[in-house]
This record gives C-alpha cells, structure tokens and sequence, in this order.
C-alpha cells in the first residue's frame, strides 16, 4: 500500500535528520548537499528498472523503494528516494525532481532520464545507467585494487625510513660527535633532512605553504583556464592520457547507443553525450559536432570537422576505424548497431589500458622506493664502515 509506506519512509527519515525536512506546502525538502554512495545508486537505479519494466508505477515503484531501503544503513537513500516520491506525486517530471539533487544526480543521469520521459523507454535507460554505473564501479575497483601493493610498499618504506632515521641514525651522531670526526657528506645531508623533520617551526611552515598551496591549485583548477590547462594534460599524457580517452570514448558510445536504440533525436542524444564528459575538450568536440549536425552534416562527417577543429593532438582524438565503422552504419541505416560494436570494442580496450598502466605503475614505485630506501641505507651504512677507524682514533 503506497500510502503507509511513504509515511513509513518519511517517520524514519526525519527521525534521523528532522532538520532537513521542512515545508510550509507539506511536501518534503531535503538539502541539495545530501550525497549517496555509488552502491546505492546502483541499487535505486536497479530497483526502478525492474518494476518499471514489471508495469508498476513510478510513484509506486519509488513508495515501494523507499519502504525497502527505510533500514538506518540505508538512511540517506531513504530520505532521496522518499524526495523523489513526493517531488513526482506533486506533478514534477523524475529528471526535474532528480535534478534537486546534484550531488546524487550528475548532469548525464538526469539528461538520460529526461530523454527516456520523451521517448517513454525509462525502464530501458535505467538499465543502461546502471550498466554504465557498474562498469565505472568495477573500473574503480580495479584501480582500487592494483594500488593497493604500491600503498603498502610506500607505508612499510616510510615505516623503515622513520626507525633508520629516529631510531639508528642518532647512535651513530653519538660516536661520531664523542669522537670529533666528520659523517660522511650523504650522512651528514640525511641528519640535516632529520633536524628539519625534528623541528616544529620548520614543519609547520612547511605544512601551511603545502596547505595554503593546495587550496591555491584547487580552487585555481576550478576556473575555466585552470580546467581547461588540466584537461588538456589528461588528453596529452603519454600513458594515462589513452586511458583517459579510452574512457571517454567508451561512455559517450554506451550513451549513443542506448538512446538511438530507444528512439531519442541524435541531436539531443549529443546533447547527453556532450553533459557526461568531464573534459573541457570532450565537450567542446561534441557541442561543435552538435553544430555541424544541424547545419547538415552526417554524424561521422561532423565529428572528423569537430575534431580537427580541436588540435590539442598530433593524431585525431576520435580514431578513422571509428568515423569507418559510423559511417557505414549510417550508410545501412543501422547506427545503433555498429555503435553498440564500436562501445564493447573500447569496453575490452579500456580494460587493456587500465591493466598497461597498473602493469608499468608496479615497477615504477618498486623503483622510486628502492632508490629512496637504499640511499638512506647507504647514507646509514657509511658511518659503520668507517665506525672501526672512528672508534680505535
């Protein structure tokens, strides 16, 4: 019964966090601040696929959500589901009651699901966004897990870098001061990084330069010369920069896809494209693709103008095979098809880069840790070699 369960929903959430619901209309208000973890979004879009698809009800299937997640783990889901429920039975469309919560919704979730409202295919758009989120889930966990050796590498050097330098180190200063001999020049350079370590003044100019510095690069990269200057560093870097794309392409494919496949405009389909990609350049390449579609263009024709237009590569961003394989699904009239193709091909080819990167990643830390170890080892092995001079002196 849909009624007790929103009431259910709604005792359980306030009873939580009361300050965040508040009307004079009787409507519930919940804070544009309020974030959910990616796994439970996964869940809500899940969830609403299947009863959707099962003929349910949006109301319904959000009144039956919210009466499933009303558990405390599950808190925050509950108060944005049951949000999302009162915001749709007020007469809001789903994407505009999902955009009241942009750090749970970004742009291109909610530029889906006001498409599929168009196209009246949600059930199958939900599906495709959590395929989408389930794959960027299980390329996070990848990463996740390839530096997990590198993390505790890097904690174990600083743990044998700290007892060496605490702990070893001043021993031998002892015998070397008692005795009037110089360290040696490498020891000597470890004892003045020691004493800076050692002293609160120096650390504490250090730390604020690094904080003050930090707060400086961050809020000059969410300027519009600092995004673009990063973004363009994403698309150059030799290693990382393929994977990057990689990515990018794979998700704009996945969405061209999914909503040619469902019936929506390709220009709005660009539109959708164009909000999903976190690159100033991405962007740029799909709204002026958007442009020279309206002008006339084919869609392969309009993305190889676009991306000469760009020129922040030697080589095209988007790769001929791919402006090939679109312009021979345009010629047969089956688009979707092909670009379905193009999606699972760079599925399988992002996976490969992710693995080259983490492949190349291992070795380089094991190298930038063992040069850092074993010049605090040889700095520290130096003294004991001469320590018998020392001694008998």
């Amino acid at each position: 019964m849909p009624a007790p369960t929103t009431t259910l929903s709604r005792t359980v959430s306030q009873q939580a966090t009361g300050k965040d619901f508040h009307s004079l209309d009787g409507n519930l208000h919940i804070s544009s601040n309020i974030k959910i973890k990616r796994q439970e979004l996964i869940l809500l879009a899940t969830q609403l696929s299947i009863m959707l698809d099962s003929g349910v009800t949006l109301s319904d299937a959000l009144d039956a959500i919210a009466d499933s997640v009303s558990s405390p783990k599950y808190i925050t889901l509950n108060k944005v589901v049951v949000g999302l429920s009162d915001a749709v039975k007020s007469g809001d469309n789903f994407s505009t009651a999902m955009a009241k919560y942009p750090k749970v919704f970004n742009s291109m979730f909610i530029s889906m699901l006001k498409a599929s409202e168009a196209s009246g295919k949600m059930a199958e758009m939900l599906q495709v966004v959590r395929d989408y989120l389930d794959f960027e889930e299980e390329t996070h966990k990848q990463i996740k897990s390839a530096m997990t050796y590198p993390f505790i590498m890097a904690l174990m050097a600083v743990s044998a870098t700290g007892t060496l330098m605490f702990f070893v180190l001043p021993r031998f200063m002892k015998i070397y001061d008692t005795k009037g001999v110089a360290l040696p020049k490498l020891t000597q350079i470890l004892v003045g990084f020691s004493n800076i370590l050692g002293d609160f003044t120096a650390m504490t100019t250090i730390i604020t330069t690094l904080i003050i510095s930090s707060i400086a690069l961050y809020y000059w990269a969410g300027t519009v010369s600092g995004s673009r200057i990063l973004d363009l560093i994403k698309i150059r870097c030799p290693i990382l920069g393929t994977m990057f794309i990689d990515t990018l392409i794979t998700r704009s494919m996945r969405i061209l896809t999914t909503m040619i496949t469902t019936g929506v405009n390709l220009l709005d389909t660009i539109d959708v494209i164009k909000d999903s990609c976190n690159n100033s350049y991405f962007q740029q390449l799909w709204s002026d693709t958007n442009e020279k579609i309206r002008n006339g263009y084919q869609l392969s024709e309009a993305i190889v103008i676009a991306d000469k237009q760009l020129t922040v590569r030697q080589q095209p961003i988007i790769e001929p095979g791919i402006i090939q394989m679109l312009r021979a699904g345009e010629k047969s009239g089956k688009l979707g098809s092909v670009t379905e193709k193009i999606s699972f091909f760079y599925e399988k080819k992002l996976e490969a880069s992710i693995k080259q990167v983490m492949t190349l990643l291992e070795p380089l830390m094991i190298t930038i840790l063992g040069a850092i170890i074993g010049t605090i080892t040889i700095a520290l092995l130096l003294p004991v070699f001469k320590i018998s001079t020392v001694v008998a002196s």
